[in-house]
């Protein structure tokens, strides 16, 4: 059982101050992954965390115990970093062994760990073999393994795909989610890609300059951001922004007028948010649609990209059908989806009600 609860806490590197009061609480068995840009205070945090940095200002508790001034040996934390971290000299097993063996188990029990580690992480036939003559992929389940040998009640992970090609990642994201399924700890995972963050987590944190800006689940985040940084970072392609005038029951949006039958209270300057699925293109612009010009076209398989820029220079991605055709510079309508637009306040960027 492992319950997380932080409180206002600070980090400074001398007079720079880089987390600026995190109040944040993790559940038993959640998984919780950090997200945000480089530099947002996220490896800051899970470092804090971990006990390899000292906490500033604040309070970090772990099952209602204070953690601030407990050795990081001493907390019942485990953490996978980004480079692996591996000993070069000794093989898979050593590896593996090392930190159990730190811990004064036996001899027995670190065997019977190290066996039921490597047969759930795939690693058995490995065993003798050193890193240098491992794939990065394999590494990275080494570095896991050598977490959950200790059965620590926390799991921290740094951003553990990065060093990986597109194939690997995609293979190790589902082993980790496996895992997490079958030993049922408490794992806080960083990262900066979206993708890892939605299909992995039960709760995102979303973070910026130091903040948390939103926690909740990717559904929520994906569907109700609750300003303008979580609404353009989640998601992929990310969402089109555009300034808006509200006139009556319209928007003057890019040199349309577009009635709409839900908008925010009161008139004036807004921005909304828009997603690829929720635009509907048009090859010839009707009356209530908004005017733009294809700029390129992805092609992705099953599905298709078509970006287009509106007048006033936005830059807007629309879902289409891979056999939906758009050549460069052709004039196109965009109708919204009414229900699908997101309000936000043109002067601090939060959410709108409508």
């Amino acid at each position: 059982m492992a319950r997380l609860n932080l409180r206002g806490v600070k980090k400074r590197f001398k007079s720079t101050e880089v987390l600026h009061g995190i109040d944040l609480d993790i559940g038993d068995r959640e998984f919780v992954v950090f997200v945000g840009p480089s530099g947002c205070g996220k490896s800051t945090l899970l470092r804090l965390i971990a006990g390899l940095d000292p906490i500033s200002e604040g309070e970090f508790m772990l099952n209602g115990r204070r953690m601030n001034e407990v050795h990081p040996s001493q907390r019942g934390i485990a953490m996978v970093f980004q480079s692996y971290a591996l000993y070069p000299h000794m093989d898979v097993y050593e590896n593996m062994a090392f930190g159990a063996r730190l811990m004064g188990l036996s001899k027995t029990e670190v065997e019977a760990r190290i066996a039921q580690t490597a047969r759930m992480l795939q690693l058995e036939p490995l065993l003798k073999r050193r890193p240098r003559e491992l794939s990065g992929g394999q590494r990275q389940r080494v570095a896991i393994g050598r977490a959950l040998v200790r059965k620590p009640e926390v799991f921290l992970l740094d951003e553990p795909l990065s060093n990986l090609d597109a194939a690997l990642r995609s293979e190790v994201r589902l082993e980790i989610a496996r895992l997490h399924r079958e030993i049922g700890g408490t794992m806080i995972y960083v990262t900066h890609d979206q993708v890892e963050a939605m299909t992995l987590a039960d709760r995102i944190v979303v973070m910026n300059a130091g903040r948390i800006e939103q926690v909740g689940s990717p559904r929520e985040l994906y569907e109700t951001p609750a300003n303008l940084f979580v609404a353009t970072f989640i998601g992929s392609p990310k969402m089109a922004v555009i300034s808006a005038e509200r006139t009556g029951n319209a928007l003057a949006v890019a040199g349309a007028t577009v009635p709409l039958a839900r908008l925010p209270a009161g008139d004036g300057s807004l921005r909304i948010g828009i997603r690829p699925d929720a635009i509907r293109l048009q090859r010839t612009p009707t009356e209530g649609s908004i005017p733009a010009t294809v700029v390129y076209t992805e092609y992705l398989g099953e599905n298709a990209f078509v970006y287009a820029r509106l007048v006033d220079g936005t830059l807007v991605g629309i879902r289409t059908t891979p056999n939906d055709l758009y050549e460069p510079d052709a004039s196109v309508g965009l109708l919204l989806d009414n229900d699908a637009i997101h309000f936000f306040s043109a002067q601090d960027g939060r959410r709108l009600p409508a």
